[in-house]
């Protein structure tokens, strides 16, 4: 009697940690947007507001990812995701830029909020341990793709800093010009990675 071993391939395992680093980031950013924006409106902090918006971003490059992965892996359809997740790049450093010069202009200050300070200590110890796994992931399958959206996913968690140190310093030293200062060096870096992702380049 031949006994027929199953064959096994790696991808599909790896696929299936993409898409569930995906679907956790969809689920922790759903929750990140609506504590960000409804504590940020509470207290009028812009900051808040903003790191809220960029949580919704990261839910769409996660979502460009799910759509990657559930069909056939092929070079057109990894441009694609990779184009996508450039124009999300895109459209968070012009937003952030935007409400960052906004702020200054305006020299606005906010209330002290205790939730957005612990929302943000969250996400720092939750987004990079989940870029980390993605980034893993990305260069185990070889794919450009997954490794950008860990770049986004990264770039969450530097914002996240960004919020911390400015809700801290407004809240303590009334430095209101600290976050949008630091917001625009983070647009900066998003507009970098924005590039390289359209133009594709190997970031494995």
């Amino acid at each position: 009697m031949n006994l027929q071993i199953p064959t096994y391939k790696p991808n599909d395992s790896f696929k299936k940690k993409a898409l569930l680093l995906a679907y956790a980031t969809i689920a922790w950013n759903v929750i990140e947007c609506i504590v960000a924006v409804g504590s940020g409106l509470a207290a009028s902090s812009k900051a808040l507001v903003g790191f809220g918006l960029d949580s919704a971003v990261e839910v769409l490059s996660a979502f460009v990812i799910v759509w990657q992965l559930r069909g056939e892996l092929t070079h057109d359809r990894e441009q694609r995701a990779l184009k996508l997740i450039a124009i999300s790049f895109f459209v968070l450093a012009f937003y952030v830029s935007i409400t960052s010069v906004l702020g200054l202009l305006n020299q606005s200050k906010s209330e002290t909020s205790y939730v957005g300070i612990g929302l943000a200590i969250a996400s720092l110890i939750v987004m990079p341990s989940i870029a980390i796994l993605k980034k893993r992931t990305g260069k185990a399958m070889n794919s450009q793709s997954v490794v950008s959206d860990s770049k986004q996913t990264l770039l969450c968690s530097y914002l996240s800093l960004v919020l911390l140190i400015g809700l801290v310093l407004d809240a303590t030293l009334n430095w209101w010009w600290a976050d949008p200062v630091a917001a625009i060096l983070i647009a900066l870096l998003a507009l970098k990675e924005g590039r390289e992702a359209w133009k594709g380049d190997n970031c494995c």
